[in-house]
């Protein structure tokens, strides 16, 4: 059974919320970061970087505590309000290829702990400790835990019957996307909710495994301090947005490597057909179009890799993950990749044109093979998680990437 409570969000006044919601701060070049920070004052961007205000870098626990008082100062200057009542929060995402409505909801600590909410990817315990700290010290999350459920019909009357009432929230930002936000408040859809994702066994972690992790580290820290525990604290809930499994993107990861490992390119060919159904595609552009298919590119040209299927065994779900599949077929065993997180001969990179890419930067020769895979399916993933198990990193690029500062969690 599955846990989930309405929360009271600090949120943007209705006429700034534009201003005030960034995107991942990862997702901006240094020259974006300085062009917002300096003509954008409401921009979420400056709570994250306080050091600006005073044009000095800070870092450490002493920026954490600059990032409280920036968030201060932000609920000070009525840029935040905080809402009256408990609610869950409807958000849409629409861009021109891509549509998705989910929602903002407290999701039970517990309910990570227990396995009803269900991980795919290991956690580093030094990120964990680290951004634990740093939630302690802020007193406030404003990146939400991307939790997916599967769709139910029940489920979907009530998001279409909150989707025909006016928004809180109608903005499209300058990189195209449209945004639009429905407080769910009335105590009937607020209980028809909590009643159908009490129905669920299983929710499934898409992005966010750090954030889950580190949460779970932060409600013990504060039981621990607190005598009077019950459960019921704000900080034994986490913030998510869930989404129906049906609406979220999944895009794969490629893969480049800096060398052969000492083989030559006639030797590394060889090597990979003992595995492989080898063809030679040529110098156009060329992507594999199912499973268990790979496109390479080496020297100039594509090549399509057919895995041998009675040479390569299937013993659980794990094993027939392409990433997996490539990882034991050829990163590690001839190119010498052992630990995929932080060898530094291997790089990947994602996105709709990154074949291109790809190819550019072996063509330039900072690169000496590349590998672009299919993108993995839910079902793939929910598997893995079901089985307890871990997918190798990068396996999953996954859409929506939600906004910073459009609903904020106090503990």
């Amino acid at each position: 059974m599955a846990v989930i409570k309405p929360f009271k969000a600090i949120r943007p006044t209705m006429d700034k919320v534009a201003f005030v919601t960034s995107r991942s701060y990862q997702d901006y070049s240094e020259n974006e970061v300085e062009a917002v920070l300096r003509y954008n004052p409401f921009s979420f961007l400056h709570i994250i970087n306080p050091g600006y205000k005073f044009s000095k870098e800070v870092a450490g626990e002493a920026r954490f505590k600059m990032v409280h008082n920036r968030y201060l100062e932000f609920l000070e200057g009525n840029i935040f309000l905080k809402d009256s009542k408990d609610s869950f929060y409807m958000y849409q995402i629409e861009k021109h290829n891509f549509k998705c409505c989910g929602f903002f909801c407290a999701a039970s600590v517990q309910d990570y702990r227990d396995d009803v909410i269900k991980k795919h990817e290991d956690t580093i315990s030094q990120r964990e400790q680290l951004f634990a700290k740093y939630l302690k010290t802020v007193g406030f999350n404003a990146e939400p835990v991307l939790i997916t459920y599967s769709n139910t019909g029940s489920l979907e009357a009530i998001i279409d019957h909150e989707k025909k009432k006016a928004p809180e929230y109608y903005f499209t930002t300058p990189d195209k996307i449209t945004h639009t936000l429905w407080v769910i408040s009335d105590d009937s859809a607020v209980n028809g909710l909590i009643r159908e994702f009490s129905k669920m066994e299983s929710l499934y972690i898409a992005d966010g495994h750090h954030r889950s992790a580190s949460s779970s580290l932060l409600a013990n820290i504060y039981k621990i301090g607190n005598s009077n525990h019950t459960g019921e604290e704000p900080y034994n809930y986490f913030m998510c947005y869930m989404i129906p499994e049906s609406e979220i993107k999944i895009y794969e990861f490629n893969r480049m490597v800096k060398d052969l490992n000492g083989y030559s390119k006639e030797e590394f060919l060889i090597r990979l057909d003992a595995l492989f159904r080898i063809e030679k595609k040529g110098s156009m552009l060329y992507k594999p179009t199912k499973k268990h298919h790979f496109s390479m590119y080496l020297d100039g040209d594509f090549y399509s890799l057919f895995l041998r299927k009675k040479v390569y065994k299937f013993s659980d779900v794990l094993s027939r993950l392409d990433t997996q599949i490539l990882y034991k077929t050829i990163l590690e065993p001839i190119l010498g990749i052992k630990d995929l997180r932080t060898d530094k001969r291997i790089a990947y990179g994602f996105g709709k044109h990154n074949i291109i890419r790809m190819k550019d930067e072996i063509d330039q020769g900072r690169f000496k093979v590349g590998f672009s895979l299919v993108p993995l399916k839910v079902d793939e993933i929910k598997a893995i998680a079901d089985a307890g198990l871990v997918m190798p990193p990068k396996s999953t690029y996954i859409e929506p990437k939600l906004r910073s500062g459009m609903a904020i969690y106090e503990f």
